[in-house]
C-alpha cells in the first residue's frame, strides 16, 4: 500500500516557492517563516522522500533532478486543489450541488419544472433530481433521506412543532368549480359552492382531495353526494364535461378542456395551501437554499 503521508502538500509548497525565489531567505520572506524553519521544513520533506533535493551552489542552493522530478508531480496536484477550491467555493455559494425533490403530481409542472429552468440558466451547476410522490410520502422519503426537498400540502405534512423538518409556505391554491359546458350556472354572473348543495359530486374516495372537498363543502353547508370517484385530474375533468358532476380542481391541476368551464368561487373561497419542507438544518445548505428560492419565486407568480 503506498505511503501517501510523504507527500506533505505544506514542505513541497515551501520546495515550490524555494525554486521560484531562488534563496532560503527571500522564500522565507514569501512565506512569513523564518529561513532556519524553511531549511528546517525542506530538510524533513528530504528524509521524507529519501532522496536529496538541495545542493549548496556557492550562498544559494540548486534543486536537484529528484525535487525537479517532485515538484512536476507536485504542480498537477496543485492544480487539482485550486480546482477543488474553486469547486467548494462555488459549492458554499449555492452555484453547484445536487438536490433530491419529492412532490406531488400537480407541483411537478406548476412549481417544480419552473424552477429547475429557471435554476439552469441562473444556477447551472445546480442539478435537480425530482421524484413524484403523494403528499403524504413525500414525507416519508424527505424524513428517510431519499430526498433533500419536500412538496407536499399542509393538510398532509407533519406538524409545524415536529423536529425533524422546517417547513416554508410556498403557496394558498385556489380551488375553482368545475362544471360541464352546458350546466345551467355555467354563464351566472356569480357562483358560490352553496348553489351546488345537491349535484352529484367527483372526488377521491380517500386521501387528501376526499378531505378538501368534504371539507370545503361543509364550510359552506353541505355535505357533499359523491356520484363518481377518481384520483386523477384527467378523470375528473372527462367526467365533468360529459357531464357526470361537479368537481373542485386546484389553479395548478386545471387542464383546458373544451366541455368544461372553470368558475371562480364567490364568498370564502376555498383553497389548498402547498408547503415545501427540508430536514431541520438543511435549508442552510446553500443549493437547497437556492431551490427552495426559485420556488419561491415560481410561487409568488403564481399568486399574481
Amino acid at each position: 500500500m503506498a505511503e501517501y503521508d510523504k507527500w506533505d502538500i505544506r514542505k513541497l509548497e515551501i520546495l515550490r516557492t524555494l525554486r521560484e525565489r531562488g534563496t532560503v531567505t527571500a522564500t522565507a520572506q514569501a512565506l512569513l517563516m523564518t529561513p532556519s524553519a524553511v531549511s528546517q521544513q525542506l530538510t524533513n520533506l528530504a528524509k521524507q522522500l529519501d532522496v536529496t533535493l538541495l545542493e549548496a551552489q556557492g550562498r544559494r542552493v540548486r534543486l536537484t533532478d529528484a525535487a525537479e522530478l517532485v515538484l512536476r508531480h507536485a504542480e498537477a496536484v496543485f492544480e487539482q486543489l485550486e480546482r477543488a477550491d474553486a469547486e467548494l467555493a462555488a459549492y458554499a455559494h449555492g452555484e453547484v450541488g445536487e438536490v433530491r425533490v419529492g412532490a406531488f403530481s400537480t407541483a411537478v409542472p406548476a412549481l417544480v419544472v419552473p424552477a429547475v429552468r429557471a435554476l439552469r440558466a441562473a444556477r447551472p451547476g445546480i442539478s435537480v433530481q425530482v421524484r413524484e410522490a403523494e403528499a403524504a410520502e413525500a414525507y416519508e422519503l424527505l424524513g428517510a433521506g431519499v430526498v433533500d426537498l419536500a412538496l407536499s400540502l399542509a393538510a398532509q405534512a407533519p406538524s409545524a412543532a415536529d423536529p425533524r423538518f422546517t417547513r416554508v409556505p410556498l403557496l394558498a391554491d385556489p380551488l375553482d368549480l368545475a362544471l360541464p359546458h352546458g350546466h345551467a350556472l355555467a354563464g351566472a354572473p356569480v357562483v358560490r359552492l352553496a348553489d351546488f348543495a345537491a349535484e352529484s359530486w367527483i372526488f377521491g374516495g380517500s386521501g387528501p382531495w376526499s378531505d378538501i372537498t368534504r371539507g370545503a363543502c361543509e364550510a359552506a353547508g353541505f355535505s357533499p353526494y359523491q356520484g363518481h370517484s377518481a384520483a386523477g385530474w384527467t378523470a375528473i375533468l372527462a367526467m365533468v364535461e360529459a357531464g357526470m358532476g361537479v368537481a373542485l380542481v386546484p389553479r395548478m391541476a386545471a387542464v383546458r378542456r373544451e366541455g368544461v368551464v372553470m368558475r371562480e368561487l364567490a364568498g370564502e373561497r376555498p383553497h389548498r395551501h402547498v408547503v415545501a419542507a427540508v430536514r431541520r438544518g438543511a435549508e442552510e445548505g446553500a443549493a437547497v437554499g437556492q431551490v427552495l428560492t426559485a420556488l419561491r419565486d415560481v410561487a409568488a407568480g403564481l399568486r399574481q
